[in-house]
């Protein structure tokens, strides 16, 4: 068996079921393996040792009781920081929320504690969750585990990261358009965004409301069903939660649904910008799914050229009137050298915030601007609607979708810094998943020929988790990819 610490949530449940585990040995296995790699990694903006430990105790205790909360009971997971709990930093890597502390927890975060969960620490990421190799970060700057001169990937880098590295036994991540998956695929893990409205976004500091969604990060499909399964519900704090009519026991499931399936595989998606090796890699895994009988459909998503522009169009839209909210006046960083409200205002925010969030608020007042709204976000809209309708179609043929979740491995720190275009463009696969609202999942499927992870994503039809990890559970069952970890 592999270190306490990179041991899946279901075999560290097992072994505290059955007693020869504690939860406070397996906190303490995770807390002694940060302190031994967390300067490489610095995948954490913080973390308390003392409170996840006296967690850690409570649930030893509801265990010795008889009153265990389920499979996630004394589990170490690490949280992205963009999520509300309560008593802890939430800065969301921003010096805009340096020394604010949340009054409450998210209720993802209710959720959690509710199932039992040990709640440790606190994750990088890119400030406000926009950027894809979380180099945006106003605190630091995270190493992907398998090579520490490369990115992790973004938004939720730090959560993918901290799993790879073994510093939490899962991780909580967010995804805008691939901040989830993305950095999955690129440190070699599991990674999960659920169909949109499926788990509440109370207490998750907006950046795009439309398309934000928080997803499990795990090591193994059947890792990230257990997670979704304690996260998921109607929230009436939050307006866009959806009750699922019938709610299917995922972990279960994963048991009873088999292939073969008709799969899609997008033209689009293998066409030219893709990495040699991952297209390789990934035409290895179609291939597979080939000879396990499965149908293999070849479907065209047509306006996927579109998703980028038109990402970026609503997202930094809705992030213009979501971040105007951080003025300096109600809570968050208050320039000492304003003397009137103007000045509060303007340099309050330019202190505050960093490059790309500069960045996304202008292009984003620009498009919602008079004059440009109809020429701009009113159309993005529209087109918006067209690839939803591209989905649609192509569900009426296949039961899920295959694609590579990143074109490229990790690449290196500082190489597309200056170039926002190529750095926007490193989510080209996964961006379209958001504007459609659908569920979809990244798994590992092997390394370049560098040691660098690839990542297979799967994309599924709304609320159809259950398929979607089935679907995923299949091929991991087949290959070791999930069981081979960073030498760090």
């Amino acid at each position: 068996m592999p270190e306490l610490y990179h041991q899946t949530i279901a075999e560290l449940s097992a072994a505290l079921e059955a007693g020869s585990l504690s939860s406070v040995a397996l906190t303490e296995a995770v807390i002694a393996r940060t302190a031994a790699v967390e300067a490489k990694v610095q995948a954490f903006i913080h973390y308390d040792a003392e409170d996840a430990l006296t967690q850690a105790r409570a649930s030893d205790e509801r265990r010795a009781a008889g009153k265990a909360l389920g499979p996630l009971e004394g589990i170490p997971l690490g949280i992205k920081d963009i999520l509300a709990v309560e008593g802890q930093p939430l800065r969301c890597a921003s010096k805009i929320l340096d020394n604010f502390v949340s009054p409450y927890d998210a209720t993802v975060i209710a959720k959690l504690r509710a199932a039992g969960a040990v709640l440790w620490g606190r994750l990088n990421m890119d400030e406000f969750a926009m950027g894809s190799s979380t180099e945006n970060s106003a605190y630091v700057t995270t190493a992907n585990p398998w090579d520490l001169e490369r990115i992790p990937g973004g938004s939720s880098g730090g959560s993918a990261a901290a799993l790879a590295a073994g510093e939490a036994i899962a991780t909580i991540g967010t995804d805008t358009g691939g901040s989830i998956r993305q950095p999955a695929a690129l440190c070699g893990v599991v990674g999960m965004k659920p169909t949109y409205g499926l788990v509440s976004r109370y207490g998750l500091v907006a950046f795009a409301s439309s398309l934000d969604q928080a997803g499990p990060m795990s090591r193994t499909v059947e890792d990230a069903a257990i997670l979704l399964q304690a996260m998921l519900g109607k929230d009436p704090l939050d307006s866009t939660s959806i009750a699922m009519p019938e709610v299917p026991d995922f972990r279960a499931e994963l048991k009873t649904r088999k292939g073969p399936w008709k799969l899609g595989v997008p033209r689009e998606f293998l066409a030219e910008g893709i990495d040699p090796e991952v297209k390789a890699n990934i035409e290895a895994a179609i291939d597979w799914y080939r000879q396990q009988g499965s149908e293999i459909v070849d479907i065209s998503l047509p306006h996927t050229h579109l998703s980028v522009p038109v990402y970026y169009i609503i997202a930094t839209a809705e992030a213009s009137s979501n971040l105007a909210r951080f003025d300096g006046v109600r809570y968050g960083h208050r320039s000492a050298e304003a003397n009137d409200a103007l000045s509060l205002f303007t340099k309050s925010r330019g202190e505050g915030f960093g490059d790309e969030v500069k960045r996304r608020i202008i292009l984003g007042t620009y498009v919602l601007s008079s004059g440009y709204y109809d020429a701009y976000y009113l159309r993005a809209q529209k087109v918006r609607t067209l690839i939803r309708r591209d989905f649609e179609t192509a569900f009426e043929q296949v039961d899920a979708i295959l694609s590579p979740t990143s074109p490229t491995p990790a690449f290196k720190r500082g190489e597309r810094s200056d170039d926002p275009l190529a750095m926007y463009l490193s989510d080209i696969y996964t961006i379209a998943v958001n504007l459609a609202g659908l569920p979809a999942l990244s798994l590992p499927s092997g390394l370049t020929s560098e040691g660098l992870p690839i990542g297979l994503q799967v994309i599924g039809k709304a609320f159809g988790e259950a398929d979607l990890f089935a679907v995923a559970h299949a091929f991991e069952q087949a290959h070791d990819y999930h069981r081979q970890v960073a030498a760090i």
